[in-house]
């Protein structure tokens, strides 16, 4: 059975199901079609199936011009119809796994997948988590789900992990062009997830179990947390002393061993950073230990858009002005440059906080047409990207950088201000001489 699958994979005769058409199942999709293989999208939002089968695309980064060429090379169909998931050879899940409120794993979306599989699974099928989790997910978790339907894993069908990578909005590194690292459940598992993602992407990294690669994941975006922490600590530090963290950091990058570059800014955003150290966290209380570096680092990182709203009261202060009444428009609601992805952005805390201080609220956001929904944050008001023309930026009291998108002419925006709060260093494209730049 396992040889039959490995020559389907081989020639490109293999069906590919990707379940979640989000920000990591499109670009994947992508890879795998541009290798030949034919493929089924599935999402249970009958919204995105309904665009992407007409050649739309709802993500900045897979343009409905690729969407439509997908479809007009017949190698992808949407669908909601999971009665459809015995179709493909190889299914791979990549739906989302958020913390829930007392930020402990929600499994609630892997456990709801591996449930929509097991009456559909069937002999000779591949199954692939890319969901970004704890280790012992695959094997804890959804194995015994799919063994549910009375096969047996290794035997009648196989399953892995390898966790997704992609980086929304990076032109270099696409999901075709990444590394991939593969964990099986036993090695014939292992052997055919490499057979799968080979004709895909640009290397395979194939490791001892599917516990490793879940936990390579998990180290990837621990690694980052925590840096992204010491540099948040240090600027707050070398505010108060007066030197320019930025500065600093470009002296020290200087260095071609040892070192590796961090920014500050004004909080985590994304769908990994914020959340993936925490699943280590709760695994650890499990085992009866305590993680202090990733604890620490999350204390600090999600303390950042409180210290900008802090410095940002200072500097209105000093203009005689308090919070309460002010107009502050907010550049960027995504979490990164030049993306339309929101998850888990900062701004949406510092807006909540303004808001709380009773400032008078507007944002742009050249990707962000209008306010998302958020669940963590159902109070906030219906708002839409306003247009920055002189008029609008000379009735701020303050205009807060959150996000460095490179639509931006920061020295437009700053010669038509009253003041620039600038937390991503941002307005270092502006020329020295503008002394109206109040960076925090």
């Amino acid at each position: 059975m396992s040889q039959e699958l490995l020559k389907k994979f081989d020639s490109r005769q293999a069906v590919i199901g990707v379940i979640g058409l989000g920000y990591v199942g499109l670009p994947l999709l992508d890879a795998f079609i541009q290798a030949g293989f034919r493929t089924i999208g599935f999402d249970v939002d009958d919204r995105k199936v309904e665009q992407l089968n007409a050649g739309q695309s709802y993500i900045k980064h897979v343009s409905s011009e690729r969407v439509q060429q997908w479809r007009e090379s017949s190698r992808f169909e949407a669908t909601a119809q999971l009665d459809r998931l015995s179709e493909p050879d190889a299914i791979v899940i990549c739906v989302p796994t958020p913390l829930n409120d007392s930020r402990d794993p929600d499994m609630s979306y892997i456990v709801g997948t591996g449930e929509s599989i097991a009456p559909r699974l069937r002999a000779g099928q591949l199954i692939v988590l890319e969901s970004t989790t704890y280790p012992t997910t695959t094997r804890g978790v959804l194995l015994p789900i799919l063994e549910t339907s009375g096969l047996k894993a290794g035997k009648d069908f196989f399953l892995a992990y390898s966790p997704e990578r992609e980086d929304p909005g990076n032109p270099v590194y696409s999901a075709a062009k990444i590394p991939k690292v593969v964990g099986g459940l036993d090695q014939a598992s292992l052997e055919l997830a490499c057979a799968l993602y080979r004709p895909a992407v640009v290397q395979i990294v194939p490791v001892g179990s599917a516990e490793v690669a879940e936990a390579a994941k998990i180290l990837e975006n621990t690694y980052r947390a925590v840096n992204i922490a010491l540099v948040n600590e240090l600027k707050m530090l070398f505010d108060r002393m007066g030197i320019d963290v930025w500065e600093v950091i470009e002296a020290a990058r200087t260095k071609p061993f040892g070192f590796q570059p961090f920014y500050p800014g004004p909080g985590l955003g994304g769908h990994c950073i914020p959340i993936d150290p925490f699943y280590l966290t709760w695994l650890a209380r499990r085992h009866g230990l305590a993680t202090r570096f990733i604890e620490l680092a999350g204390e600090v990182n999600s303390k950042m858009p409180e210290y900008v709203i802090h410095r940002l009261a200072e500097f209105l202060n000093d203009l005689g002005k308090p919070v309460r009444g002010s107009k502050i428009c907010l550049l960027g609601m995504a979490y990164k440059k030049d993306v339309d992805d929101s998850r888990e952005s900062p701004s949406f805390s510092l807006m909540e906080l303004l808001l709380q201080r009773g400032a008078n609220l507007s944002y742009n956001d050249p990707h962000v047409p209008s306010l998302p929904e958020k669940r963590h944050y159902p109070h906030l008001p219906d708002l839409h990207s306003q247009e920055l023309t002189p008029e609008f930026l000379a009735a701020q009291d303050c205009v807060l950088i959150a996000t460095d998108h490179s639509a931006y002419d920061y020295e437009f925006i700053v010669a038509h201000s009253r003041m620039v709060l600038d937390t991503r260093n941002a307005t270092r494209k502006v020329r020295a001489g503008l002394e109206k730049i109040r960076r925090a």
